[in-house]
């Protein structure tokens, strides 16, 4: 499966902050090649061949392979990140705020499947700095999750005897659409967002 196969707009859609266009197109490709392949069965020489250019040519960009999985998962936490706190910091009710979470978390996860499942499943290929500081970006947006159901609770909203635990499952089922989802599928981004999003409401106990 080839970014090219993820939602209209195209793979260099995701990645506008990389530049110059050169560097845009390596990461493309690495993206392509790391999904399809894993980190660590894909060479530089690999990355290069999709991006049509030589391998020389790659290390002018990025030093080391790993310093390309580390931008291409840097960039999306970063987006992950947004996407729920710009959903926590809304208006509306814990419920409100829970379920347009979920929808734009699931949806950014099915409409770019193959860039998430190399963000949400190499992270073990990232050196001890790296992946520290990606760590990091993911306990925020468990805190970010956390926070949106403990307010929940505290409001009377949502039943849940166990908030780290809920949260955890809660991530969890949004972020493994990304290793099923299919654009030729029955549902799109938008209805599995929708799904999702009352699934989680049913998980917490929402009351309606």
């Amino acid at each position: 499966m080839s970014v090219a196969e993820e939602t209209p707009g195209g793979a260099d859609a995701s990645w506008g902050e990389v530049t110059p266009e050169a560097a845009r197109r390596l990461l493309v490709a690495a993206v392509e090649a790391f999904a399809e392949r894993g980190y660590h069965a894909t060479t530089t020489r690999d990355i290069a061949g999709r991006a049509g250019m030589s391998p020389a040519a790659l290390y002018i960009h990025y030093k080391t392979k790993e310093e390309l999985l580390h931008r291409i998962s840097r960039i999306g936490h970063d987006k992950a990140l947004e996407i729920l706190r710009a959903a926590a910091d809304g208006e509306g009710t814990a419920g409100e705020r829970l379920a347009d979470a979920v929808r734009s978390f699931v949806r950014w996860h099915a409409e770019r499947h193959t860039t998430a499942r190399v963000v949400q499943y190499e992270l073990d290929a990232l050196g001890p700095e790296h992946r520290t500081e990606i760590v990091a970006l993911r306990r925020e947006s468990d805190a970010t999750v956390r926070r949106i159901i403990d307010e929940g609770v505290a409001t009377g909203e949502f039943d849940v005897p166990d908030v780290p635990g809920t949260t955890v499952a809660v991530l969890s089922l949004c972020i493994d659409v990304s290793r099923w989802f299919n654009v030729q599928g029955r549902r799109t981004p938008d209805e599995v967002g929708a799904l999702y999003a009352d699934l989680v409401l049913r998980m917490v106990g929402a009351q309606k």
